[in-house]
């Protein structure tokens, strides 16, 4: 079958591997219909220090996130999996038989799919899991750490609506950062309370009083840099900054070293794959069984740009549009 591979020089590739038989114990074969080239897809790619604990496949095969309709089943797989759409995020559950995930088909534990209802359509969630894991996750860390109000400073990201999407169904309150009115027009539109501007004139004043307001102690950045260096010194007592993304490129982070004893304030790095969610096998079946009740939400969907084949890997790479569509690699087109 034809699938996209990473060279030892960190390109991509399309290349002839060999199509899966039958899935392995605990395993699902997929037929892929959609995957999306997330941020992190990129990221990680360029940046092959930062990939520890993603999971890799057979033929070194690219890709953290597609979906489809399962082909087959393995021994040990719940039978409610048989002949179902499917959302797959590959870092969710290690295997030395992993293949995929940007490929004809895919095999991998059934721990790294989550069942689509129904009354959805398979694309729309072909980038979908890594988000809604990533923000479930999250969301059960910083409860666990005795934090009761979040804020999101990549709020019209595709992370950033998954966490907002599950902190409404658990009643937390989560304020919500944006670059432009334009994307908190969106936000508002989804039902979202409170949200704010950065760019506008009177931003730090508002976020202070909302912050405290609403006791926001949380926070999930996906952007770094001069954003947080604005928001530190207004952030409650107690709170803590944990750092997913990197939106904000290379620009430095510079917070008063007074702020951390002052305000108590923390500072640290998350990633979905080393959360107790994740790692403990029976949180991980909890969290896919949770998700999959909600993940009919259309703030879970993935927002399409343009269609690619497997063969226009590199187009698909470079593609860029509207903020938060994905280039979207299709094998049958």
């Amino acid at each position: 079958m034809k699938a996209i591979c990473v060279t030892e020089t960190r390109q991509l590739e399309v290349r002839e591997v060999p199509t899966p038989a039958f899935p392995p114990s605990g395993h699902i074969l997929v037929d892929i219909v959609a995957s999306a080239i997330n941020h992190g897809d990129k990221a990680f790619l360029s940046r092959p220090t930062i990939t520890t604990g993603l999971k890799t496949s057979l033929y070194e095969i690219w890709g953290a996130s597609s979906s489809g309709k399962v082909r087959a089943i393995g021994n040990d797989v719940p039978a409610e999996f048989a002949g179902r759409n499917v959302a797959l995020y590959r870092s969710l559950t290690p295997s030395p038989h992993i293949v995929g995930l940007w490929s004809e088909q895919a095999v991998v534990p059934y721990t790294s799919a989550l069942i689509l209802p129904e009354c959805v359509a398979v694309e729309d969630y072909s980038g979908s899991l890594v988000n809604a894991m990533t923000g479930y996750a999250f969301v059960e860390e910083m409860l666990s750490e005795g934090h009761k109000g979040l804020i999101v400073t990549a709020g019209a990201s595709a992370t950033g609506l998954a966490i907002t999407a599950i902190a409404r169904r658990k009643h937390i309150p989560l304020l919500a950062l944006v670059r432009s009115e334009q994307a908190g027009e969106e936000l508002r539109r989804f039902g979202v309370e409170h949200v704010l501007v950065t760019e506008s004139n009177d931003f730090e004043s508002q976020f202070a009083t909302l912050a405290e307001q609403l006791g926001t102690t949380a926070v999930f950045d996906g952007i770094g840099g001069e954003l947080i260096n604005r928001i530190a010194p207004h952030l409650p007592v107690n709170s803590t900054v944990s750092f997913y993304g990197f939106l904000g490129g290379a620009s430095p982070i510079s917070v008063p070293s007074v702020l951390f004893v002052a305000r108590k304030l923390t500072m640290k790095g998350f990633s979905n794959f080393n959360s107790r969610t994740v790692k403990d096998t029976q949180k991980l079946r909890a969290a896919l069984t949770s998700l999959a009740d909600i993940i009919a939400d259309p703030m879970f969907r993935t927002r399409p740009g343009k269609k690619f084949s497997l063969d226009q890997i590199t187009e698909a790479m470079a593609y860029e549009t509207r903020p938060g569509a994905k280039a979207i690699l299709t094998p049958a087109a």
